[in-house]
């Protein structure tokens, strides 16, 4: 690759040969793409050499660590910052230009950077409502995913679930970029539904275990603390995105926006019963 960010990007698939170009393109102004592909079935592989890309194969022994980490302890990199993108995301130009911007003179201020994703839903981007906000770029000698106690909930299997990596010793400061990637998780509504399937049964069992690891964030860790003891909260999700984060602007779509994240805990609620009755999440 020709990009002179010193950052090396790695991208996780498993079958994303529709959209792997798209990702890979974004990236282009990074000095290392990899790509670390789980036995793709279609032309995943094929296309990201083709776009430049370095493949690497990973198979899953069952165990920790997890598809992420297993990355940052294995790979051999050009570079110790790392950004971790998902094939369902594209990076924009104001968000590559601003990471130049951190290495261009200088070792970045803080170990890692929280990344703000942009929901895009009928080719347009979202303004308004839900963003998540991932630690996606950081420098892998200093924190990791932690290991949690999983291995025998259903739903994420090789890839650690929605949680965030954390210091390794001691502390880590961490910033947050203005700019965000663009999250293409509505172009399929059928892939959504079976995601988010797998997503609320996994999310059910650590809601039951208690294993959930705690947030590099502080604050944020007290937010999602309340958050789980509260009855409701479907709608609870439904109003702060649509109310509170303004969703209600980008019109039709910021209520579908809303809408599925009331369906989601939906999900888990339902998932939750079951693992009560059954000690099985799925059905």
């Amino acid at each position: 690759m020709a990009g002179t960010i010193p950052v090396s990007a790695i991208i996780i698939t498993r079958n994303e040969a529709r959209r792997i170009n798209r990702c890979i393109n974004a990236l282009k102004d990074f000095n290392e793409i990899v790509i670390v592909d789980s036995a793709s079935s279609d032309e995943t592989p094929a296309i990201a050499r083709a776009a430049g890309a370095t493949v690497v194969p990973f198979e899953w022994d069952g165990c920790y660590p997890k598809k992420k980490q297993w990355c940052l302890d294995n790979l051999t990199l050009k570079n110790e910052w790392v950004f971790l993108v998902d094939a369902d995301e594209e990076l924009t130009t104001a968000l590559k230009a601003e990471i130049a911007s951190l290495f261009a003179a200088k070792t970045p201020a803080c170990g890692g950077y929280f990344v703000p994703g942009l929901y895009v839903m009928n080719g347009g981007t979202l303004r308004f409502g839900l963003r998540n906000k991932k630690l996606a770029l950081f420098d892998r000698r200093l924190v990791a995913f932690p290991v949690v106690d999983d291995l025998d909930l259903p739903g994420m299997g090789e890839v650690e679930g929605h949680y965030q990596p954390v210091a390794k010793s001691g502390h880590v400061a961490l910033g947050a970029l203005k700019h965000g990637m663009l999250h293409h998780a509505y172009e399929s509504m059928d892939g959504w539904r079976e995601r988010h399937r797998r997503y609320a049964a996994w999310e059910a069992g650590m809601n039951a275990s208690g294993a959930w690891p705690a947030d590099p964030d502080g604050v944020r860790e007290v937010m999602k603390q309340l958050f789980r003891r509260m009855p409701g909260r479907g709608a609870v999700a439904f109003a702060h995105s649509y109310l509170l984060r303004l969703g209600f602007l980008d019109g039709r779509e910021g209520f579908v926006l809303a809408r599925d994240r009331w369906r989601y805990y939906r999900m888990i609620a339902e998932a939750a019963s079951r693992y009560e009755e059954t000690g099985a999440a799925e059905p």
